[in-house]
C-alpha cells in the first residue's frame, strides 16, 4: 500500500528509480546485465510474475540498441529456466505491452512481463472482485527466485 499511496508520475519512473536501488527485496530487483536488469512485478498476476527491463527509459523497442534487444531476450529465457524450476508451471506468457492504448501501465520505459501460468489459475476474484489472489508474499517470492538465479 505504501507505493500505491506515495507513486505519482512526478515521482519520476518506478522502473528508473529501481534500477538505482540495491539490489534487495526493497527494490524488487533478481538480477542485473549489462544493458537490462530483472525485476519483480509489484502487481503480479501470479507468483513469480517477472519483469524484463532495459537500463535506458525508452519508450519503446527500436529506440533499443539491438544489444539491449538481445539480452532482454536472453534473461527472458533464463527468467523461464528458473521459474520452471522454482514454480514448476505448465505454460508462460511472455511479452510486452507498447503504450497505453496496449495496456502499458509504465508506458515510457518498455519492458517485457514474463509470468508463469497454470491450468485454471485465474478464478472469480478476478472475473467478479477485481481482486488477486497470490499464494505467497512478494518477499518469499524474491527469495526463491533469486535462491535459484
Amino acid at each position: 500500500m505504501v507505493y500505491i499511496q506515495n507513486h505519482n508520475k512526478s515521482n519520476g519512473c518506478p522502473l528508473c528509480t529501481a534500477f538505482c536501488d540495491p539490489d534487495d527485496i526493497e527494490s524488487c530487483i533478481i538480477a542485473r546485465g549489462k544493458h537490462a536488469f530483472v525485476i519483480l512485478n509489484r502487481y503480479p498476476y501470479t507468483s513469480g510474475h517477472l519483469m524484463i527491463v532495459p537500463c535506458d527509459h525508452v519508450p519503446s523497442l527500436d529506440a533499443l540498441s539491438s544489444e539491449t534487444r538481445a539480452e532482454m531476450m536472453e534473461l527472458a529465457n533464463h527468467a523461464i529456466k528458473v521459474l520452471q524450476k522454482v514454480y514448476c508451471p505448465e505454460g508462460f506468457n511472455v511479452g510486452m505491452n507498447i503504450g497505453e492504448a496496449a495496456g502499458a501501465g509504465i508506458a515510457d520505459h518498455v519492458h517485457m512481463h514474463v509470468v508463469p501460468r497454470w491450468e485454471g489459475d485465474t478464478n472469480f476474484m478476478s472475473s467478479l472482485a477485481h481482486t488477486r489472489v497470490l499464494p505467497e508474499s512478494l518477499e518469499e517470492t524474491h527469495r526463491r527466485i533469486k535462491e535459484k538465479w
